[in-house]
Parts: structure tokens; C-alpha cells; sequence
């Protein structure tokens, strides 16, 4: 187990401290990322036996940029699911993003807001050295009329993908585990002229400590990196050093 421990955090380390070379010119930061998230089982909280398979996903994020100094993002994230079986979920729902410097535009920009649908898959297993999340989501992201240059297609489609491990470290305390995580998004579409373009646009790797409060509840904290890639007509590419600390609920 700490064989297999020792490899995942070296494989981790090296991907987090050696982003893609992208661009010469990146623009680094400093941020604080909090989120809350709660996976509610309605046939549980209702009683009804009926509705067992059915999920309600409930998701509140706040983002803080400029060294943590200011608001820069907030995320409010609802959504219904429903359970095909104890391993596969299978999701849809809407998610609302007011969005100020550093994300939005640096050049003097007014700030905006982001309307999202989204569609997802996760596969969960649990395996002897520990606990394996696959997520697939699909985006269709609506800007404000405030958004330079729009193109003949105001829906930016994007495509995000999450692997997720979870490592008991009963070694030190039955209720601590150490958390490896990466997503990675691609734009489908180049719906605003210059602003959003095809191709790769973030990549996010976290490592840190999960601890379980008990049944319902599991916090996490740690380091994630996030590189942005910015389309250099505009601006440069962005590389953010997160403190993220989050709270998941399980109903």
C-alpha cells in the first residue's frame, strides 16, 4: 500500500510542478477556492422507496483571485441525477457563474455572468488500494451580451474530463486519506471570435488530504494548478496556484 502510495504522489508531484510550456509569457496567481457539494439520494430523504435511484446534485463555489485578495468567481451549480446502477450516475443540470477579474476580460472589461447547462457520467469503484472516480461532463456555456466579439454562434460547447484517487492512510488514522486529482477541458467550438478558441483550454491537478467527519460528511484540502490557455491575441495564458479547500455531503 505505501509502495503504491509513494508512486501515485511522485507521478502527481511531477505533473504538478511541470506544466505544459505553452507560452513564454504566463500570468501567475495566487488563489483561494472553496466549494460545498452535496449528493442527496432522494428515496432517503423522502422515504420514498421509489425514488431510490434518483439524486439531487447541490453545489456552491466561491473563488477568490488577485493574490486572494478580491472576488473573482462564484458557482452555483444545481442538477438531477439518477442511479443506474451502484457504480454509474448519469446527470444533467444548470449552473450560473458571475465572473470578474482575473477570469474576465483584463483589458478593462465590464465583469459577466456565465450560464451553463451540463451533462455528466460518473463511474465510482472501490479497489484494494482505494477509491476510483471517473467523471465525463459536457458543457453549453451562454455569456452576457457584454462578451467582445461574438461570433455567429453564441454557445461555447466544452468537454471536461476528471480522474479522481483516493488513498486510505490508515497507516496514520483510519479517517485521513490522500487525494490525487486532474481534469481536463477542451472547447469544442470557436463561438466568440478570438475570445474562446478550439482546442485545449485548462487543465486542473490537485493533491491533498480528504479527511471523513463521518457518513455524511468528507472535507478536503489542498494544492490544485491551474493552467489556462488564452489565445495570445488577446492575452496571456494563465497559470493559478490554489489553495482549494472543499466540503462533500452525502444524503
Amino acid at each position: 500500500m505505501i509502495r503504491k502510495l509513494k508512486l501515485f504522489t511522485a507521478i502527481a508531484a511531477f505533473g504538478l510542478l511541470s506544466p505544459p510550456a505553452i507560452a513564454e509569457d504566463v500570468v501567475e496567481d495566487f488563489q483561494t477556492w472553496g466549494q460545498v457539494m452535496a449528493n442527496i439520494n432522494l428515496g432517503n430523504v423522502t422515504g420514498n422507496e421509489n425514488l431510490k435511484n434518483w439524486r439531487l446534485w447541490l453545489e456552491g463555489q466561491g473563488r477568490f483571485g488577485m493574490d486572494s485578495t478580491q472576488f473573482s468567481q462564484s458557482l452555483i451549480r444545481p442538477g438531477i441525477g439518477y442511479a443506474i446502477n451502484d457504480k454509474i450516475t448519469v446527470w444533467a443540470g444548470y449552473a450560473w457563474a458571475p465572473t470578474s477579474k482575473p477570469f474576465a476580460n483584463p483589458n478593462g472589461g465590464k465583469n459577466f455572468d456565465e450560464h451553463r447547462l451540463w451533462q455528466q457520467l460518473i463511474y465510482t469503484d472501490n479497489f484494494s488500494f482505494g477509491r476510483f472516480q471517473w467523471r465525463s461532463r459536457f458543457e453549453q456555456r451562454f455569456f452576457d451580451s457584454d462578451i467582445p466579439d461574438p461570433g455567429p454562434n453564441d454557445v461555447a460547447y466544452r468537454f471536461r474530463q476528471l480522474w479522481k484517487f483516493s488513498f486510505p492512510m490508515s497507516f496514520i488514522h483510519e479517517k485521513l486519506s490522500f487525494i490525487i486529482q486532474d481534469e481536463l477541458f477542451i472547447n469544442l467550438n470557436t463561438p466568440h471570435a478570438g475570445w474562446i478558441t478550439r482546442g485545449f483550454d485548462q487543465n486542473r491537478g490537485f493533491v491533498g488530504l480528504g479527511w471523513k467527519f463521518n457518513n455524511t460528511a468528507t472535507g478536503e484540502i489542498g494544492y490544485m494548478n491551474q493552467y489556462i490557455n488564452r489565445p495570445h491575441t488577446i492575452r496571456p495564458d494563465q497559470m493559478q496556484h490554489i489553495v482549494g479547500v472543499n466540503l462533500f455531503l452525502n444524503f
